[in-house]
């Protein structure tokens, strides 16, 4: 497979997920619904559902684009230079992470997929030290200079943040680079 098509390829899929996103808020918003309800809502039956499609559901357009960028640069690398992971990656990140606030979480409906961002984010950087590869270790330096700061959405602080989705997001990044490292690319 050549490099070029190697590219365009890991492009299909971060951005066929973030195409999902924006759909699910125009359905909103063509509407008039108010999708927050499907959120995870930690230690309750109804809100189980909320693993499935609680990062899909955004508050508002600001939240959504906050989130679009970096999941589609994250999602970039991760699908480019590990395509033959970067699927399990992302079904991993994303059912860990909504696992984990189901069971931990602050009592509230928790939507965003920033969970994911934390996971690629994590995976990338911790992916880096453990496998010890110059590209992986590039990439881990390049994804802490422009992305170094999220770090300090992994604790409590501002309200209406889910600092939970963040914090099991990027555990759940960095036990994948650890059960991954020896996977081939």
């Amino acid at each position: 497979m050549s490099d070029q098509k190697k590219a365009t390829d890991s492009l299909v899929f971060p951005f066929l997920f973030v195409g999902i996103l924006w759909l699910v808020k125009a359905i909103e918003i063509l509407f008039s619904l108010d999708f927050s309800h499907l959120g995870i809502v930690p230690r309750t039956s109804y809100g189980l559902i909320g693993i499935l499609t609680g990062p899909l559901i955004h508050a508002n357009f600001v939240h959504l684009f906050s989130n679009s960028i970096p999941i589609l640069i994250l999602g970039i690398i991760v699908f480019n230079f590990y395509r033959t992971i970067a699927f399990e990656i992302f079904v991993w990140v994303y059912l860990i992470s909504g696992v984990c606030v189901w069971v931990i979480g602050e009592n509230s409906s928790h939507i965003g997929a920033s969970g994911l961002i934390y996971g690629f984010a994590s995976f990338i950087f911790f992916n880096g030290l453990f496998r010890r590869e110059f590209k992986a270790i590039l990439l881990a330096i390049l994804v802490t200079i422009v992305y170094g700061s999220i770090i300090w959405g992994i604790f409590p602080g501002k309200p209406n943040i889910s600092w939970q989705g963040h914090l099991f997001g990027a555990m759940a990044g960095g036990l994948c680079a650890y059960f991954y490292r020896n996977e081939n690319n």
